[in-house]
């Protein structure tokens, strides 16, 4: 796996910002070398690999078919710059083939690996009897499933939806006519039919289907077949003004799996002919049209790893619950009003999200909850608690963001839910995403209404929750608290909060503040006081902000930087970046929460330094067409762990850890020491807000 691969050419050398798209390539890159990891197990380089593939199809159904869309309306560059379009257009594609093929290297690789526990078996391989429960198993579970369609004038081409795959088949009557039809595979049809035994073994669906031919098409001969995959442009166009904005999306998701196809990747084995006949039935140009000798749909590896033994799987971890928790006898009110905590998911408990929650819905003092929905589901346990808290009265109002990209169809079904249980819901403001992820609870303390807050760096999504590293920030602080307050107004009647009192949100306020604040910095440097920021995100792509940096970086403002993907920011160069450093953590979880640190005239650690949690990268599209948070991290043993523990333990990883380099590489850290896991370190250590009971200093 060539994970160095430059992402600049010769020619560009003088550049001063790495290209969107290919540094995103690159970041999916890091996330398939895992399976080269002699400490990740086999089921997990499987896992490692399941998620490059998809990662790579949100590529191709959102980036490529911008690119394309562009090219179609008759741009020549790429807005915003001044590269070619087309140029980037092959680059871009040509890249993320070969991504393709080494998505493809890998998952052979891993499967040789795999050869002792478990394989993907050829049908001619089972004994008598395996075969026959496989004959059993299709007639009975898979057979129903399957919608074959003769591809013929009377039998028009079917439609495929964004995501669908099938079998392609060239078929020969018994007068040795030549007929093409086509199977597709629904979603409830298992991509791998497991044989019975102790070995992990599996039969490839399309295998059954080829081997028990005669069941669909009696009398005829198989003279081909091969599977196709394909992806649809994803985006969607909404009036936000409309009347009803609810239907408006649901009609748009129609429309949406209907969109141009931006890849088919189908099986190496036919004919041009028939690469011209699908080319012409699909309506789809060559360019986008992949044939492969590989895996059609790798997505799907990730069905076979539930049948994995846990010892090729990383070993299980259950996310502690937080001390201070507990010695409140999980009463989350009494825990936060003794002091703000603050929870480090995966590695303690999500639980502490949902018991607020659900605790707020049945507490009789509790008079009103406030809360934002990005991405979730309706059926998950916050959801049901917002139903539970409105059903008993209380007055619960949902900001649902129905624009978050591959969820609207949760969030349509979940408005819907939440306003037959009586709940407010509201759907953002126009062109703004609301990104903000926000819990404002209102509770009646001794005749006084006393207000909590939840803030968090990730969604709420209980399932995510095991997968990305996030914060959860939990305070009842009041001047925070009325600062959320006046986010939740700003949220449901537009009116703009020009007084907060800490926190900073885009798109009001955070662009200015950030500029403000790095420019301190750099007066700071040259007035000989310590200088420097540290800033931890998921992209990094906004011009001025980089350049902003850039000068920072010249007036001698110290500039570490954790990007888990995209970064404009070129690194390391004489002259313009020499005190900056791009590094990028992958490792058995996914990087996602954001925290930004400004030295503020004083050394890391200090009480002079600002340290705020957000939900925004620095992206664009989040410092201005979002509605994102930036909150103060205020209460000193919550900032003591981020001091203490959190950054020192980034900066200490040396397995996990990547650094960007001026040319576009991204180089592994090799240990030259003892080896350190910032992931391994944050499961065996308690948390210092967290710790309660067990904290030498104890104070309850």
């Amino acid at each position: 796996m060539n994970v160095t691969e430059k992402l600049i050419n010769n020619e560009e050398k003088e550049a001063r910002f790495f290209n969107r798209e290919l540094s995103w390539l690159s970041f999916n890159e890091r996330v398939l070398s895992q399976y080269l990891r002699p400490d990740v197990p086999l089921g997990e380089k499987l896992r490692f690999i399941a998620i490059s593939a998809n990662n790579l199809d949100e590529f191709f159904m959102v980036r490529i078919a911008g690119l394309r869309q562009l090219e179609k309306r008759g741009y020549l560059t790429v807005p915003g710059s001044d590269e070619r379009l087309d140029e980037l257009l092959t680059r871009v594609i040509e890249r993320s083939v070969k991504l393709q093929l080494q998505q493809q290297t890998a998952f052979n690789f891993v499967l040789s690996q795999l050869s002792k526990v478990f394989e993907i078996t050829d049908i001619k391989n089972l004994n008598k009897q395996e075969h026959h429960w496989l004959t059993n198993q299709f007639s009975e579970n898979i057979l129903p499933l399957l919608s074959p369609t003769t591809l013929d004038p009377v039998h028009p081409f079917p439609f495929i939806q964004n995501k669908g795959k099938g079998l392609f088949l060239e078929l020969l009557t018994q007068k040795d006519e030549l007929i093409r039809a086509a199977i597709l595979l629904p979603d409830s049809c298992p991509r791998f039919i497991r044989i019975p035994g102790a070995l992990l073994r599996f039969v490839k669906v399309e295998d059954a289907i080829t081997k028990f031919i005669n069941l669909i098409f009696p009398k005829y001969q198989i003279k081909k077949a091969g599977m196709f995959r394909i992806l649809r442009d994803s985006e969607m166009q909404i009036d936000d003004e409309a009347s009803d904005l609810l239907s408006q999306f649901e009609s748009s998701l129609k429309k949406r799996r209907r969109g141009e196809i931006v890849s088919l990747v189908i099986s190496d084995n036919f004919s041009k002919a028939t690469l011209s006949f699908l080319k012409r039935e699909m309506q789809t140009d060559t360019s986008a049209i992949y044939q492969t000798k590989g895996f059609v749909g790798l997505q799907d590896v990730n069905d076979i790893l539930k049948h994995f033994p846990q010892k090729l799987l990383f070993k299980k971890w259950d996310a502690r619950l937080p001390q201070r928790i507990i010695d409140f006898n999980q009463d989350i009110f009494a825990a936060i009003k003794q002091k703000d905590l603050l929870v480090h998911h995966p590695f303690e408990e999500f639980d502490v999200v949902i018991k607020l929650l659900e605790q707020a819905a049945i507490d009789p003092d509790v008079l009103a909850i406030r809360q934002t929905l990005y991405r979730t589901t309706s059926d998950s346990p916050i959801a049901q608690a917002l139903k539970k808290a409105a059903e008993n009265g209380k007055a619960v109002t949902a900001v649902i963001e129905l624009k978050a990209r591959f969820d609207e169809a949760n969030n349509i079904k979940l408005a819907r839910e939440l306003e037959k249980a009586g709940a407010q819901v509201t759907y953002g403001l126009g062109q703004l995403k609301v990104h903000s992820k926000l819990s404002l609870i209102m509770r009646e303390e001794d005749k006084k209404i006393v207000s909590y807050v939840h803030c968090g760096t990730g969604n709420y999504h209980p399932t995510n929750s095991k997968t990305y590293t996030d914060f959860s920030f939990f305070t009842c602080e009041k001047s925070i608290c009325e600062d959320v307050r006046l986010i939740f107004n700003f949220l449901t009647s537009y009116v703009q909060p020009d007084n907060l009192v800490h926190s900073k949100i885009s798109p009001n306020s955070s662009y200015q503040w950030f500029l403000d604040c790095l420019d301190n910095e750099i007066a700071n440097a040259k007035a000989g006081k310590p200088a420097f920021f540290f800033g931890k995100a998921n992209a990094l792509q906004e011009k001025t902000i980089i350049e902003k940096l850039y000068e920072a970086s010249n007036a001698g403002v110290e500039i570490t930087l954790f990007i888990r993907g995209i970064c404009g920011l070129r690194p390391g160069v004489i002259g313009m970046s020499e005190n900056i450093k791009v590094l990028s953590i992958i490792g058995r979880y996914l990087e996602h929460g954001r925290f930004y640190v400004f030295g503020n005239g004083d050394a890391m650690g200090s009480k002079q330094n600002q340290l705020f949690l957000s939900s925004a990268d620095l992206m664009h599209r989040n410092l201005f067409n979002r509605v994102e948070i930036f909150l103060p991290i205020l209460n000193t043993t919550l900032r003591k762990q981020f001091f203490e523990q959190i950054i020192p333990a980034l900066i200490s990883d040396n397995i996990n850890r990547w650094e960007l380099k001026d040319d576009g590489r991204y180089l592994a850290d090799v240990p030259k020491t003892k080896k350190f896991s910032s992931h391994n370190y944050f499961m065996e250590t308690i948390s210092l807000s967290g710790q309660g009971s067990n904290s030498e200093h104890f104070d309850n």
